[in-house]
């Protein structure tokens, strides 16, 4: 069976750990080199290691994906392990505080903007020009199925992701004519470590976002992974500037 990114080169930000470590495990399987990004060294490790007792070709590079200075030194050593970007995936975030507007602290909700939306601005920022210099490329944003409705004290989380929909829309009306596709996977609730930690700490709150899809079950980061995967493919060459809920059909619910 052929592999669907064979001798592509991509980075996975955020990809220490859940739906971003999946994404990155699932393009070295589909014969893609991979640089592993995040910033916590130790897991962003693990998953080098992953990949590599599967038989990929990876490397890490500790990034906090906000600090623009960071994301340039990324990209650079990208090009420099592996002479070029094909695709990537923009999958870091952190969700830095929930509660009713009235009560948010600024600071808080400028941060989660920094480290949701700003960041992905920024990726893309220095992603394009190495895919412009080739004459193409693949990029997916992750998104979240919170930009899709009202999500009641989690509102900054929330605008972040709407915007992260509208930067992808935007950039692919931008760069489509470049051979650039653009698009998003915006994920329900999926089984990751935080996920599941969050479950134990509020577990009537767990029962009641398990029956949230029409599935009536949770997904799997992997299950993320494969969609990202598809969009980063040859098999989307038609697709681009789209927002792809992956969530049990939970939007439509």
């Amino acid at each position: 069976m052929s592999q669907l990114l064979k001798d592509k080169v991509g980075v996975v930000t955020g990809s220490g750990g859940g739906i971003g470590r999946a994404i990155a495990v699932a393009f070295a399987r589909e014969g893609a080199k991979v640089v592993v990004t995040d910033f916590n060294q130790e897991t962003g490790n693990e998953t080098v290691e992953l990949i590599r007792a599967a038989g990929g070709d990876a490397q890490f590079f500790a990034a906090d994906v906000s600090d623009e200075a960071k994301v340039a030194e990324l990209m650079a050593f990208t090009t420099a392990q592996y002479g070029r970007l094909d695709i990537a995936c923009n999958s870091a975030a952190v969700s830095r505080g929930s509660g009713p507007i009235h009560t948010f602290d600024k600071a808080v909700f400028d941060q989660t903007l920094e480290l949701c939306l700003t960041n992905t601005w920024l990726c893309m920022k220095y992603q394009i020009p190495l895919m412009l210099e080739q004459g193409g490329g693949s990029i997916v944003n992750i998104s979240s199925n919170a930009s899709l409705r009202g999500q009641r004290f989690n509102t900054a989380y929330a605008a972040a992701k709407s915007g992260v929909n509208l930067l992808t829309k935007s950039a692919a009306t931008e760069y489509g004519h470049k051979g650039i596709r653009i698009n998003a996977v915006s994920p329900g609730v999926i089984r990751t470590p935080g996920v599941e930690q969050y479950f134990a700490e509020q577990p009537k709150i767990a029962e009641g976002l398990k029956q949230a899809a029409v599935m009536n079950r949770l997904g799997e980061p992997e299950e993320i992974a494969e969609a990202v995967v598809f969009l980063c493919s040859d098999r989307a060459s038609f697709i681009t500037g789209q927002i792809l809920s992956v969530d049990g059909g939970a939007a439509v619910k």
